[in-house]
């Protein structure tokens, strides 16, 4: 497929769940050209904590928010931070979180949750055992720990809600916490541990095996930014800072940023904000851990890679046009003081910023729409790594005409 507007779909986004959906629809037979403003996973994929966090399955927030709105406001190191300049275009988007608090919505979302995440370890591990690249998952498990006694009811409250949802989870205690990470402190007291969970090693290289793959299937990958859209009767066309493409269908992958052409091809306007993450890269700390750990007080989540140890978390809402805080990332190095018997090294640390696309209903789109010439998936907050081989296969059955009742909590239309 030498010419691109051959292709019978254009996924737009290059990060990990657009490319793992072309590597998809590439093995069912279609032409498939990918386009990104970006390099492939360059975007949130780049610097995601690596977590497949298959155990969250609760909301992005709880009522809980509402008592934490002014520290948002004030504090800009906390671990939930709101810009108050950009309150007023965060607002709307925090009044339908809210309302999707209540109890039907909110054991809706836990469904929903529940659902991806349940077939999230299975879908990865037929994904990188098709690519030759299993040995880049670790299946290790994770681990929640805490160090203050007044903190205990708390972690017990969540393994009982966990346990209700059928995730596996237990308690250790201190010494079993250092047990399995000696180099922990003696100030953590207990944690919990899930089995059913893993980490990647290195999530950029995640994303640059499988575009090799999708290459190797004959999927073409092109660096424009793509800046508008419309419906034609035989397909779509885009238009783009380098010309127009056009294609009988479009997946619509470029997480947060896939409200704008969503607009513009279905008339529909997503409620879609951006998480502001960041993560701190310790490069000469590879052996502290043997699984990601998450600090219940602290708030972070620090995942052992190839090229280091990663410290990432904390939220901000900010919005996609405002510079980076990287005073927040190095904030994380702050936080895990005390944390282990020795400080971690932030010698020749890097820090990152990335946008993760959430919903107000911690859901994300997953939906063919607009007689099938519109496919999308996004909105998958803190969870597209988790999500990205699971909702692959699931945009396969889309593009294939399949109806697909499971994925009715993800259609477009609920908004």
């Amino acid at each position: 497929m030498a010419d691109p507007n051959q292709a019978d779909i254009v996924v737009v986004g290059a990060g990990i769940i657009g490319v793992a959906c072309a590597l998809q629809l590439a093995r069912q037979g279609r032409q498939v050209v990918v386009v990104d403003a970006q390099a492939p996973g360059m975007g949130a994929s780049y610097g995601n904590a690596g977590h497949l966090a298959t155990e969250q399955v609760f909301p992005i927030a709880d009522l809980s928010i509402l008592k934490r709105l002014p520290a948002m406001l004030l504090d800009p190191m906390g671990p939930l931070r709101l810009d108050w300049t950009y309150l007023p275009r965060a607002l709307p988007w925090f009044i339908r979180l809210l309302l999707n608090l209540r109890p039907a919505r909110y054991q809706r979302t836990v469904a929903g949750l529940r659902a991806l995440n349940e077939g999230s370890l299975g879908a990865w591990q037929r994904l990188l055992q098709s690519i030759g690249q299993t040995h880049l998952l670790r299946e290790d498990g994770s681990l929640l720990v805490f160090e203050r006694a007044e903190f205990r009811a708390a972690l017990d409250a969540l393994q009982h809600r966990m346990t209700q949802q059928g995730v596996a989870v237990h308690f250790w205690s201190g010494d079993a916490v250092r047990t399995a990470a000696p180099q922990l402190s003696d100030a953590i007291q207990g944690g919990l541990f899930f089995p059913a969970t893993g980490h990647f090693l290195d999530p950029y290289r995640v994303v640059g095996e499988l575009v090799n793959a999708a290459k190797a299937e004959g999927v073409q990958f092109l660096q424009q930014r793509v800046l508008d859209g419309r419906l034609e009767g035989s397909g779509v066309s885009l238009m783009t800072d380098q010309g127009v493409l056009t294609a009988q269908h479009v997946l619509i992958a470029c997480g947060a940023h896939s409200g704008k052409l969503t607009a513009a091809l279905t008339g529909k306007q997503v409620p879609l904000d951006t998480e502001r993450g960041y993560h701190l890269m310790l490069p000469h700390e590879q052996q502290r851990l043997p699984f990601a750990v998450t600090s219940l007080e602290r708030k972070f989540i620090m995942t052992p890679m190839t090229g280091g140890l990663r410290l990432a978390g904390t939220v901000e809402f900010a919005g996609l046009d405002r510079p980076a805080n990287m005073q927040r990332a190095w904030q994380l190095h702050r936080l895990s003081k005390g944390l282990f018997r020795h400080d971690l090294s932030d010698s020749e640390a890097t820090p990152w910023m990335g946008f993760r696309p959430s919903l107000p209903d911690s859901l994300p789109i997953i939906d063919r729409v607009c007689e099938g010439k519109v496919l999308l998936a996004f909105g998958h907050q803190h969870l597209g790594l988790t999500q990205a081989a699971v909702t692959a296969e699931r945009v396969g059955q889309l593009a294939a005409g399949e109806r697909v009742p499971e994925l009715q909590p993800y259609r477009l239309d609920r908004f």
